[in-house]
């Protein structure tokens, strides 16, 4: 997948913009000085010396000329025996101009410089701190970043803009743990609220994945939670190809696996479907097999190119099939119910439910597993479920899809079907 985590909420223009509202907060004095208007600042004053070269820089900064507003803070600065005050005022100033001027290191160490002057209320103190983490994430320190994002949180745990800056940081750090750990714990608690956890939280959880080790299970599990919050083609696609790869996944669920794809919207062209009906009607499903090819060709998959000819013998295959599946079905059902086992109940139901007969296939189903003796239970039950979603009983087809617990690929295809929309 390896996206990059969008921080547009975390380094927009506004992340800087109480400093600069605070540039422009000096107010003159009768006496020519300047005066900070600051619940820490009453009656504090600048003096003149050094608030004219502040007010030609406030200036210049309204006017967006920020390299000359810098140059103007060091005519302040060479001023002797400043006070702490003033050299408050001229950090404050400082920290909107080199902001603004792209001048990261100086914003830094003025911000640093505001934090440790004490006259900071700790939610200000929180904000500047979330400043520093923004200006580190831009000149690409995502080491300081983090540590920066996560001292501005301590007092203002819930500045999610700053929580993403720093666990995008940890990621970019190549702190994979910590950047796991800390979307992940965004991502439970929104589903513990009932909320939709955010896209890039999760896209970050299958980054990590990724890139750590190549962790399969961890990848795997952050992609069933994108599809079932965001069921992108993009995401269905490559969840079912990593479940299909997975080692010991059978391939006589091949078809099952077609069947999740045309369900998703993910087939990839003509082999698929045209796979997929020679599978379904190896498997006594000619009903399906129709439905399967009409959609290949209303599509435009099917029906095209040098393997156009071959589509069509199967297309007309696969109706004769379908048109003669009922009288099948119905001399087949009256042999199975004779049979010692239930597999062909099984088979037959599901058959029946392709052509529309919901109730009567599943019924069939429910006895054929009820009877026993099945060569794969795990299977009839993921068809059972799929049967139950194809009548739209998708609470009962949930329930039953759950008990699935075979470890060649039929529960992680169960799991899956509970995902679709």
């Amino acid at each position: 997948m390896h996206r990059k985590t969008p921080l547009r909420a975390a380094l927009r223009a506004s992340t800087l913009a109480m400093a600069v509202a605070a540039a422009f907060g000096l107010q003159t004095d009768a006496g020519g000085g300047l005066s900070w208007a600051t619940a820490h600042a009453q009656g504090e004053q600048v003096r003149a010396e050094i608030g004219k070269p502040l007010q030609a820089a406030r200036d210049l900064i309204k006017a967006q000329k920020f390299k000359e507003a810098l140059a103007k803070l060091r005519e302040a600065e060479a001023v002797p025996n400043r006070t702490a005050y003033e050299n408050f005022v001229l950090e404050q100033m400082r920290a909107s101009a080199a902001s603004q001027a792209g001048d990261y290191e100086q914003a830094i160490k003025s911000f640093q410089a505001l934090i440790a002057s004490g006259r900071l209320p700790e939610a200000e103190q929180s904000r500047y701190a979330a400043n520093v983490a923004a200006l580190y994430y831009r000149a690409k320190d995502y080491g300081n970043a983090a540590n920066w994002a996560a001292r501005a949180l301590k007092s203002n745990p819930g500045d999610q803009a700053t929580r993403t800056l720093m666990i995008q940081s940890y990621y970019l750090a190549g702190d994979y743990a910590a950047a796991s750990r800390e979307a992940l714990a965004d991502i439970q608690a929104a589903e513990r609220a009932g909320q939709t956890p955010p896209e890039d939280k999760l896209q970050l959880l299958a980054n990590v994945a990724a890139r750590n080790g190549g962790d399969r299970s961890a990848y795997i599990a952050a992609l069933e939670r994108l599809v079932a919050y965001y069921p992108k083609r993009e995401y269905w696609a490559d969840l079912l190809r990593r479940i299909e790869s997975k080692p010991g996944f059978s391939s006589r669920l091949t078809l099952d696996v077609l069947r999740l794809k045309l369900a998703t919207k993910t087939m990839n062209g003509a082999n698929d479907y045209f796979e997929m009906a020679q599978l379904a009607l190896q498997e006594g499903q000619a009903a399906e097999a129709k439905k399967v090819l009409d959609e290949g060709f209303a599509s435009g998959a099917l029906g095209k190119g040098p393997e156009a000819e071959r589509h069509q013998r199967l297309l007309a295959l696969a109706t004769q099939r379908a048109n003669e599946a009922p009288a099948m079905l119905k001399n087949a059902e009256a042999e199975a119910a004779a049979e010692k086992d239930g597999n062909t109940l099984v088979r037959i139901g599901l058959a029946y439910t392709a052509l529309g007969q919901h109730d009567k296939g599943i019924a069939l189903m429910q006895q054929g597993i009820a009877k026993g003796g099945l060569k794969r239970p795990h299977d009839a039950n993921l068809h059972l479920g799929i049967a139950l979603l194809r009548a739209g009983q998708k609470g009962r087809a949930a329930q039953v899809l759950k008990t699935v617990s075979g470890t060649d690929g039929t529960a992680d295809l169960a799991r899956l079907w509970v995902r679709v929309p």
